[in-house]
């Protein structure tokens, strides 16, 4: 319990799937955690998001372990409701020492089909709100001469995709946030860093193969192409991840891509 003990770690989208996963992790490490989401459904990309259920059940888990977890329903797009879940954290925490910029959508569609409304949502979530979460955190971190941000991007974060490119753009987009914050946070102690993995066994593979009429086998290797005998990774995979870039032991680790891919760009 020693490696995150006293720390405070601040996870968007992290109702189930990846998020959850972090969160929990933290939490048996000894970590507080503030559990962001907006954990209600949406029109776009059309499948089930997380839930206030899941939020909940998450708090419980998380105080099972013997640690806090703070819970806030909020949009990434939305500044006061960032604004609003950094002021509960420092209320409740007086620090923020780990942000996991998890909160992302993912959905197919031609480039030149398109609708504006679906580029803009993409955008606004998987990038523009790593942004605007981060930009209400790093002054507490700069006050602090110390933290951690990690922002989830993708393998398509490095590569094209086939009927992805809203998507890969975003997850390009993280790629230059890390690297540009990496350099100036630099002097006040906080290190940035973006993972990219592969498909992940989320509910978000129920949800592509549903509004594809397929199955989530099909979609894992539509998206993926693996080098290694896996479909995808697992969610505690993502999270092992996490807490070595969080942890002391990557202390000197800042601006860099991790890949999590199952060989996946070696191809």
């Amino acid at each position: 319990m020693a490696d995150f003990d006293g720390n405070v770690a601040f996870i968007t989208g992290a109702a189930h799937g990846q998020g959850r996963a972090v969160a929990l992790a933290l939490a048996k490490e000894g970590a507080n955690i503030v559990a962001f989401d907006l954990a209600k459904p949406q029109s776009y990309p059309g499948y089930a998001l997380g839930s206030d259920t899941e939020l909940d059940s998450l708090k419980r888990e998380v105080e099972a372990l013997g640690k806090h977890c703070l819970t806030v329903q909020g949009d990434v797009r939305r500044d006061e409701d960032i604004s609003r879940a950094v002021d509960a954290t420092l209320v409740n925490f007086g620090r923020i020492d780990i942000l996991f910029n998890n909160a992302g959508i993912c959905a197919y569609g031609l480039v030149h089909e398109l609708p504006e409304s679906e580029w803009d949502a993409m955008l606004d979530i998987n990038l523009k709100g790593a942004w605007l979460v981060a930009r209400r955190i790093i002054p507490v971190m700069m006050k602090q001469k110390s933290g951690v941000i990690i922002n989830n991007s993708s393998i398509a974060g490095l590569r094209g995709m086939n009927r992805l490119s809203h998507y890969a753009a975003s997850k390009w987009g993280l790629v230059g946030l890390t690297k540009s914050w990496a350099i100036e946070l630099a002097p006040y102690n906080i290190r940035v860093n973006s993972i990219h993995p592969t498909g992940v066994n989320t509910p978000m593979n129920d949800g592509l193969a549903e509004l594809e009429g397929t199955t989530t086998q099909e979609i894992a290797e539509r998206s993926a192409g693996n080098l290694l005998p896996v479909p995808w990774v697992e969610t505690e995979d993502v999270a092992a991840m996490v807490l070595y870039l969080a942890s002391e032991k990557a202390r000197y680790v800042t601006g860099s891509q991790f890949v999590l891919d199952a060989g996946l760009l070696t191809r």
